[in-house]
Formats: structure tokens, C-alpha cells, sequence
């Protein structure tokens, strides 16, 4: 499409307009869980695609923010770091929102981390943040995705 000469500049401001109102918009909109307490700012992964990613290729992960992986049935679904830099803590969610059990999870590992019951979510932190905050089994986790 030709463009006037001037108009580059202000389509680049219109884009970074864009850009910067579309991350606004994106992490006003990130769920927040509450286990006690705490607060946790979430990513949804609630398709195969996106449970299969998670947060692979990541550097950053903020003390206060997590993936949150949701499944459609209740099952025995197990984990791993391949291709995940970061150290993470997982827990596992159970159908009715209780934490079934905690891990922690190398990076780049390929060991498998499995719940010992069947889970409907599960949600990944920067490691130690579970055990620093006093989140324990057994404690409820509001905000989950029905």
C-alpha cells in the first residue's frame, strides 16, 4: 500500500500505541489465583498446544507470577522440564481447587513429575516460592477456572 510522505512516523506511534495498550490489556486481563493470602498473577494453558509449551524458552519468571495448567478431565498428568531453563515449583490442583501435592522441578530435566491422585490443574512458580509463602497440601486455591 503507498503511504504520503510523513505518514511513517505516525502509523510507527499509532503501532507502538498499539503495542504497549495491547500488554496493558494483556496483563490486566491475567487471572489471579489466591492460595491463603497470596496471590499469584496466571497464564492460562488450557489447550494441548499451550500445556505442551508451558513455559519452555523462559528466562524470567516474577516472584508473583505462574502458568496455570488447566485439563478437561480429572487424571494422573505428569511433567516435565525439557527445554525449560528456569527452576520451578509445581502444584498440583485436584477438581475441587486443594492442593494434592508440591514438587520442585530441575531445569532441562526430562524426570517426570507425576501426582499421586488424579489432578485438574496445575500451577507452576518460580521454585521455592511455594515453600517461602508457607503454602502447604491441602490448602484451597480460589480463582481456578471452572
Amino acid at each position: 500500500m503507498p503511504c504520503r510522505a510523513g505518514s511513517a512516523p505516525r502509523l510507527l506511534q499509532a503501532l507502538a500505541l498499539l503495542l504497549v495498550g495491547g500488554a496493558a490489556v494483556a496483563e490486566a486481563a491475567a487471572p489471579t489465583l489466591h492460595i491463603g493470602p497470596h496471590a499469584f498473577r496466571v497464564e492460562i494453558a488450557d489447550t494441548p498446544r499451550e500445556r505442551a509449551r508451558g513455559l519452555m524458552g523462559r528466562t524470567i519468571l516474577h516472584a508473583d507470577d505462574g502458568m496455570l495448567f488447566v485439563f478437561e478431565q480429572a487424571g494422573r498428568h505428569c511433567f516435565w522440564m525439557r527445554d525449560t531453563p528456569l527452576p520451578l515449583s509445581i502444584a498440583f490442583i485436584d477438581a475441587a481447587g486443594r492442593i494434592a501435592s508440591l514438587a520442585d522441578m530441575q531445569p532441562r530435566s526430562e524426570t517426570r513429575h507425576c501426582p499421586g491422585v488424579d489432578i485438574r490443574y496445575a500451577l507452576e512458580v518460580r521454585q521455592g516460592e511455594f515453600m517461602r509463602r508457607g503454602i502447604t497440601p491441602r490448602m484451597q486455591v480460589d480463582g481456578l477456572p471452572r
